[in-house]
């Protein structure tokens, strides 16, 4: 079946604090977790039950070994992903507040993943794939963003979908004009489009969504815009009209990886049900599909880590069934 995911960027290293509610400089210890937007989608997707790949390069360092043992006990493809002997592995340094929000510091200015070019990625790698999957962090100019572009090209020639999450991450750019043009620049070869209401204005200049979709689905191939709003759930715009399903109400631990789980979750329902044509999905049925990302985006926030807090099908159909 050509229904696996193909996820393009960064896959790097989240040290997590042991202590919540304090300030980045006042944090006595961390644990580590393998992390990267693109990567926590793959390994949603994989945990579920569709087995999906990943493109990226690594150092050839400890860290890197780490994830590549992470992301192979998850289930994920890691045989395309290259090592590098110039680049390291990305860190990433994370503050949790209280109510379990999150700040960043990033450690990539010679980040192996930026290395990967449009060399490596394989002829045939999307003869399995429905979808593929990127984010921004990895769309600096950079031989990454080229090879971005190639992947989608080919994911449009092969007719395999392209899902689009910007997930921006502002302190790695330098230039936030050049961020939004970016972003902008990637919107219109996206078939499904997700965008927080944190990052709204900032993407699209609108403070309400409602004003913002109809340039978004007629940018170019847009099907679906996702517009999540954390705890009180999230709605899906189409051509025909919008859907929404209430969030979950849970007991916050940690929102690293949130925003990710519900992405990988939305994903695996069109390629579990091997959707061809995104515009044929009845509103029933993109309800279910709102609903059951929303749950798995809540359970996920109830453990620690991204990757390693999502959960397979069997757990997240119990915690479901418990909370009815």
């Amino acid at each position: 079946m050509k229904n696996r995911l193909c996820g393009i960027g960064e896959a790097l290293i989240d040290f997590i604090p042991d202590v919540k509610g304090q300030r980045l400089k006042d944090v006595p210890s961390f644990t580590r977790v393998a992390g990267g937007a693109p990567a926590n989608v793959i390994g949603a997707v994989t945990k579920l039950g569709i087995p999906s790949k990943m493109l990226t390069k690594l150092g050839d360092d400890p860290f890197g070994d780490y994830i590549i043992d992470v992301l192979n006990e998850a289930g994920i493809d890691t045989s395309n992903i290259e090592r590098d002997q110039e680049g390291e592995t990305a860190l990433a340094f994370v503050s949790l507040a209280a109510d379990g929000n999150r700040d960043f510091k990033f450690y990539r200015k010679n980040s192996a993943d930026l290395r990967y070019s449009v060399d490596d990625i394989p002829e045939d790698i999307l003869d399995d794939c429905g979808m593929i999957h990127f984010c921004s962090v990895d769309l600096v100019e950079s031989p990454m963003k080229e090879a971005h572009k190639k992947l989608i090209d080919m994911a449009i020639e092969k007719g395999v979908k392209v899902s689009f999450d910007p997930n921006l991450r502002f302190s790695l750019w330098d230039d936030l004009d050049a961020l939004k043009k970016t972003v902008n620049d990637f919107i219109p070869y996206a078939d499904i489009i997700k965008i927080s209401d944190e990052e709204l204005e900032f993407i699209t200049g609108k403070t309400d969504i409602k004003d913002a979709v109809p340039e978004l689905l007629s940018a170019g191939r847009g099907k679906y815009v996702i517009y999540t709003k954390g705890a009180d759930g999230a709605e899906i715009y189409t051509k025909d009209g919008m859907v929404e399903a209430p969030g979950y109400s849970i007991e916050v631990r940690d929102t690293t990886g949130a925003g990710d789980s519900f992405i990988g979750a939305f994903l695996f329902c069109i390629l579990r049900d091997e959707v061809e044509d995104l515009n044929s999905v009845s509103k029933d049925k993109l309800y279910e599909y709102l609903d059951f990302a929303n749950a798995y985006a809540a359970n996920t926030s109830t453990k620690e880590g991204a990757l390693a807090a999502m959960a397979a099908m069997d757990e997240i159909q119990e915690w479901i069934k418990n909370r009815k």
